[in-house]
């Protein structure tokens, strides 16, 4: 532990704060820091975008629930631009808080006397990066975790500030693995809050936690196409980690007569498989299986392309298999 202590206020009352989010994750730790009665002066979000068919503007989530409880809004399409800067520079704030957000430059990040924190979902220095929830899953970790740490100029390195560990379930999705992080995140964003309003939190560099840190570090980069594709020659365990991990988007995918599969749920069957990997078996009424390494994957939840998004046996009703 590093002997960096946050000083606590004297001349105001309360932190003044901003908070940078866009998506539903994001709204539960909003959502905890105005229940606390925190002071926050400004809610910086995504841009309003054209969804759906009718390609309407839409707002963003963290929008919808600022609008509800009438929180002053910035959406800047830019960071940098000179207008923006002088709004935030403008609310004149204490700390700011970014939670499932874009990079920020670093005359955003640096601007308030406090700095800026952040909620990552893992236990830093573990799963830097883009998509930690899904890759703690994929590799099979038992356990994860959340992490409030100060913004520092290379992404998720900065000094920690409080961490709390997260069970994850032999079948758990990163669907549900999300939404009992963002609620244990909220809770611990609170807290680290408080920790900075009053001067007791204690920060610790991530160099001093590497130092102490025996495993194997792992990193969690965007995920691509290629990292959606399920290898049949791996084993059970690989691909059903996988397939829950991607669950539900942006989903592990295999092909079916030259159409793309999403599988959304699968089970493990360890037997020496009789077919070769990759190769599917059914009975056309129940069960859809497919061969791996060292058996077989039942999947339970799937959609094939241009189709809508079913159950396996409501999809094998409908789907005409070749003789």
């Amino acid at each position: 532990m590093s002997e960096n202590y946050t000083s606590p206020l004297t001349e105001r009352e309360g932190l003044r704060i901003v908070f940078m989010g866009t998506p539903e994750f994001a709204v539960a730790s909003l959502n905890a820091l105005v229940e606390a009665g925190f002071n926050i002066v400004g809610v910086i979000t995504a841009p309003d975008k054209p969804a759906g068919r009718g390609m309407k503007l839409t707002e963003s989530a963290v929008k919808k629930y600022a609008v509800e409880k009438g929180l002053h809004i910035l959406q800047p399409p830019k960071l940098k631009n000179p207008e923006f800067l002088e709004e935030l520079k403008a609310l004149n704030a204490d700390l700011q808080i970014v939670v499932a957000f874009r990079m920020l430059p670093e005359v955003v990040w640096k601007m308030p006397l406090h700095g800026t924190i952040n909620l990552h979902g893992s236990l830093l220095p573990q799963y830097r990066g883009a998509a930690p929830i899904n890759w703690a899953i994929i590799n099979g970790e038992k356990e994860t975790g959340v992490t409030t740490f100060k913004l520092k100029q290379e992404i998720d390195t900065g000094d920690i500030l409080l961490q709390e560990k997260i069970q994850i379930g032999e079948n758990d999705t990163a669907g549900e693995l999300h939404d009992i992080m963002k609620e244990i995140g909220a809770n611990l964003l609170v807290a680290t809050v408080k920790g900075i309003e009053d001067g007791s939190l204690q920060e610790t560099a991530q160099s001093k936690a590497l130092e102490q840190f025996t495993g194997e570090l792992k990193h969690a980069p965007k995920l691509f196409t290629e990292t959606c594709t399920i290898d049949w020659n791996k084993s059970c365990d690989e691909i059903h980690n996988l397939v829950r991990g991607l669950s539900p988007y942006p989903a592990a995918l295999t092909y079916l007569k030259g159409k793309i599969l999403k599988i959304y749920q699968s089970t493990k069957e360890k037997i020496s498989p009789s077919h070769s990997a990759g190769t599917f078996d059914t009975d056309g009424k129940t069960y859809l299986k497919f061969a791996c390494s060292d058996g077989y994957i039942h999947v339970a939840d799937i959609q094939l392309e241009g189709k809508k998004r079913i159950p396996v046996t409501e999809f094998l009703r409908g789907y005409r298999f070749e003789k």
